[in-house]
């Protein structure tokens, strides 16, 4: 049990503060049974945290708010676990991860072409919401967070502010990103596409 229990805590300590893991990520060091009942064992000790059901963190402190909240995108990460499945914010997080929203959303959307999931983190609930191989083909990329988010606005409410912002926020690299993915957006969206590579408004 011992050794079960520090081959694990190696590999959270190797990960340093902030990680956030599920069982599944250290199933080839014990049987699902005695990964469970380690991570149980660490958690009453306080060296992990359980955030919800099979899923944990290594916390960080700050030394006046105490111990931290990890990130949207670690929790994701955490929970597509497997190589090669890929996460796309969508939604208002994706406005948000923009600077065309100041509030975080209670609840968290990521695109994905692994399995769908759900869970709450203490007032947030983040979701991975399988979609098709069209919607994830920009993942990962700025154009992919874009046209996630214009497409959350809507077509009524992507004004001249909206692509003047987008403009201000984004690298010409970044804008050369948008031309070569307007093939994987909405035709609406990709008419805002060109006016935010090309320095219209």
């Amino acid at each position: 049990m011992q050794s079960i229990d520090s081959n694990i805590l190696s590999r959270i300590y190797g990960s340093g503060r902030g990680a956030v893991f599920t069982t599944g990520r250290f199933l080839d060091l014990g049987s699902r049974d005695a990964v469970d009942k380690a991570l149980s064992r660490l958690a009453q000790k306080g060296t992990i945290r359980r955030l919800a059901r099979g899923l944990y963190d290594y916390p960080e402190s700050h030394p006046v708010m105490g111990l931290l909240t990890p990130s949207p995108d670690a929790i994701a990460g955490a929970l597509a676990g497997k190589a090669g499945i890929r996460l796309q914010p969508s939604g208002a997080y994706a406005a948000n991860r923009l600077g065309l929203s100041t509030q975080v959303p209670a609840r968290i959307v990521y695109l994905t072409d692994g399995p769908s999931r759900t869970v709450r983190v203490g007032n947030q609930e983040i979701r991975l919401q399988r979609t098709t191989p069209r919607s994830m083909a920009p993942a990962g990329r700025v154009s992919g967070l874009v046209i996630q988010a214009l497409r959350h606005l809507g077509q009524k409410h992507v004004d001249d502010t909206v692509i003047q912002t987008l403009q201000r926020t984004l690298s010409d690299q970044d804008k050369a990103r948008l031309l070569k993915d307007i093939a994987y957006a909405p035709t609406w969206v990709g008419k805002h596409l060109r006016k935010i590579a090309n320095g219209e408004a």
